[in-house]
């Protein structure tokens, strides 16, 4: 009798390690479900990337655990290798947004049922300059922060860490000249934010109009924060962000499938709360319901 084969990529270390007393639990459930499991423990960053591309294609279906970028490695090394298969997500990481979107539970055991007993969804993936990103890509205020925060930091206060780092930045915020293009309507000036995502959480906080995202109908959710001129558009900017509302002049909140950024200069840019790279242009596009992923059977 063939049995399934299923490749279990995680992080031991990703959000206070806390799938080591779950492991066993999780792998029996996961050979229940009919499937001969190997189970590999990244090593560095970007391993479970190489893994997936190097062996990915001997395996009936793939589950990752871990936080967003173990999720955004699995996600680009299939893509890479153009697998035709399934992907479960047991989320371990300080905020999970894209799991948290996705209805996935914070309760590794549940989510472990989910991964390999759920149902196969397909949902959108950002390209990014050729590169892909699972749910978010921004630049600015705060998106250095998740890659900058210590990880010892992030096992010990989860969320609030990234709060804590963030709040340094408050006197050091960085204004970027750039031409905004979405469809036909160009933002050309001062900002000091800027953000295409495909997720109804970012940062463990509600998307602006996060309440209209749909996670596969090929378009992004764009949000873009002017550079504030003086303490009475700060305040309006701030309460635009505590509302979770876009005025249209300070805070911009659009919705498209694709959106160019044309920089003065070079500019750092943060993907699935990960270091990207840094880039003068960038083209971003939604690539259509590309990934399967398993979500909880409905009712």
């Amino acid at each position: 009798m063939y049995r399934k084969k299923c490749l279990f990529v995680f992080n031991p270390h990703s959000g206070k390690e806390q799938i080591k007393p779950k492991l066993l639990q999780i792998i029996d459930i996961f050979t229940k479900a009919g499937y001969d499991v190997t189970a590999y423990p990244t090593q560095a960053r970007e391993d479970g990337y190489h893994k997936v591309i190097e062996d990915g294609g001997n395996y009936d279906h793939i589950v990752c655990s871990g936080g967003d970028g173990t999720l955004d490695e699995t996600v680009s090394g299939i893509l890479k290798a153009n697998l035709d298969t399934n992907l479960g997500y047991i989320p371990a990481g300080s905020t999970n947004d894209f799991a948290h979107s996705l209805g996935i539970p914070k309760d590794m055991v549940k989510a472990a049922d989910i991964a390999v007993n759920g149902e196969p969804e397909l949902f959108d993936i950002g390209d990014l300059n050729g590169g892909t990103f699972v749910y978010v890509a921004a630049f600015g205020v705060f998106t250095d922060v998740s890659y900058q925060t210590d990880q010892g930091l992030k096992n010990m206060l989860g969320h609030a860490a990234y709060i804590l780092e963030g709040a340094k930045r408050l006197n050091q915020v960085k204004t970027y000249k750039v031409k905004v293009t979405i469809d036909d309507e160009v933002y050309d000036g001062d900002w000091i934010f800027g953000m295409v995502s495909n997720s109804k959480y970012v940062g463990g906080m509600k998307v602006l109009n996060g309440r209209h995202t749909k996670l596969d109908d090929g378009v992004f959710e764009i949000t873009l924060i002017k550079a504030p001129k003086n303490p009475i558009a700060w305040n309006e900017t701030l309460g635009c962000l505590i509302l979770g509302e876009a005025d249209g002049k300070n805070v911009i909140a659009a919705r498209s499938s694709k959106v160019t950024f044309e920089f003065e200069d070079t500019v750092p840019w943060t993907v699935d709360g990960e270091y990207g790279g840094e880039y003068k242009e960038v083209t971003i596009k939604n690539l259509a319901r590309k990934i399967a992923l398993m979500v909880k059977p409905h009712k």
